[in-house]
């Protein structure tokens, strides 16, 4: 047999049986489709919201600080040792309060020093004030000469000027004295101490702060090229870092005529109504000044599924829900509501709180409301049949 007539058949009889063989295989299964695994939805009627439009705040956004108004920053006035510190950060403090105690040792010996010479400077001035009057007297009566008469009143009104010199030395000694203890000046709070006892306290030296918690407001930032529409006595929405999700409130008190020279940004001073402002200085705080309101759809966030810069809804519509995705607007402060530009119309139903598992394209259940009270349930049933009306 020939082998080069051979090969070539062998080879188009494996081919054919090849084509044969993959022609009566089955078709690979279809991809399962994950909405159709899914379980059904039972949605209660709390867990569907409607879309509706609300009132969005316009105005420039704000940020700053909780300060007080009234606090004092406490100073040394003299240089001396500190003996005691009576007050720790956060204890309330009443007016004249002790709050930190100077050693006074070397105050109180100038004090007695500048006593004694003011004593010396009275007798003095006593003795020269008589030895005049008595010149005087002598002089009218022609005994003594105009010239001695004038010699015992410059004495004597030397002797004057260094009593009054004398007793300004006690005054000061005595303002010294009061120095070294330091006071309260208002009902409030300690809220930095900087010393401890047996610190060196030189002049000028901070020694406490005391802020007033009942005079917080908001210090807060606007952009420059926003003063044109800020006003004092416009409402202001903002929260405060460290109270999560509430919402204070608060009124323009006034504008700086000045802008910062690096940021370029205004400071506008927030007065809080009373009772209501947080009572811990410093927190971070951010709002809007309320300018203007125009109509727009609103959502919370909680509504919201925001993977990177996208957001997604999940949107109830007959018996499915499907992932929507939405374009956003800025988010209203004052109700933390964030404004839908497109992706939903007003009237449709989303989900409240979606949840992590959801597929799109999942069937959804409407859960029959609950049953009614007892005796309106049993009513109908009481009722007798209207076939015979």
């Amino acid at each position: 047999m020939d082998l080069r007539h051979s090969l070539p058949v062998a080879v188009l009889a494996c081919l054919l049986a090849a084509c044969g063989k993959g022609g009566s295989e089955a078709p690979a299964a279809a991809k399962p489709d994950p909405a159709a695994s899914a379980p059904t939805l039972l949605l209660a009627p709390e867990d569907v919201r409607t879309v509706t439009s609300g009132d969005h705040a316009l105005g420039p956004v704000i940020t700053g600080s909780i300060q007080p108004e009234r606090r004092a920053d406490l100073r040394a006035e003299v240089s001396a040792i500190v003996l005691q510190v009576a007050k720790d950060n956060g204890e309330a403090v009443r007016k004249g309060d002790l709050l930190v105690r100077l050693d006074d040792t070397a105050i109180r010996d100038s004090l007695a020093s500048a006593e004694e010479a003011a004593r010396a400077s009275g007798q003095s001035f006593e003795q020269a004030e008589r030895q005049y009057q008595r010149l005087r007297t002598l002089q009218v009566q022609g005994m003594s000469s105009m010239q001695a008469m004038e010699d015992s009143e410059i004495r004597r009104n030397n002797a004057q000027s260094d009593l009054v010199a004398a007793r300004s030395r006690v005054v000061a000694a005595r303002q010294q004295m009061q120095r070294t203890a330091v006071r309260a000046p208002f009902d409030g709070v300690v809220s930095d101490r900087k010393v401890s006892a047996g610190d060196t306290a030189a002049v000028g030296k901070e020694l406490l702060k005391v802020i007033d918690p009942a005079s917080m407001r908001f210090e807060g930032l606007v952009s420059a090229d926003r003063m044109h529409e800020i006003r004092p006595g416009q409402a202001v929405a903002f929260r405060v870092n460290g109270f999560g999700t509430t919402d204070f409130t608060g009124v323009v008190k006034r504008v700086d005529a000045a802008a910062n020279a690096t940021t370029r940004q205004v400071e506008v001073l927030v007065a809080l109504p009373a009772g209501q402002a947080p009572r811990v200085a410093g927190l971070y705080a951010e709002g809007q000044i309320a300018t203007g309101v125009q109509r727009a759809l609103m959502l919370p966030e909680a509504s919201l599924v925001k993977e990177g810069d996208t957001a997604y809804v999940w949107r109830v519509a007959g018996n499915k829900v499907n992932k929507i995705k939405v374009q956003l607007g800025d988010r209203d402060l004052r109700r933390g509501e964030y404004v839908v530009l497109a992706g939903l119309a007003e009237g449709e139903q989303i989900l409240r709180n979606p949840g992590s598992t959801l597929v799109d394209g999942q069937k959804a259940e409407r859960a029959a409301p609950k049953a009614a009270a007892p005796a309106s349930a049993a009513a109908p049933a009481s009722a007798p049949p209207t076939a015979g009306k």
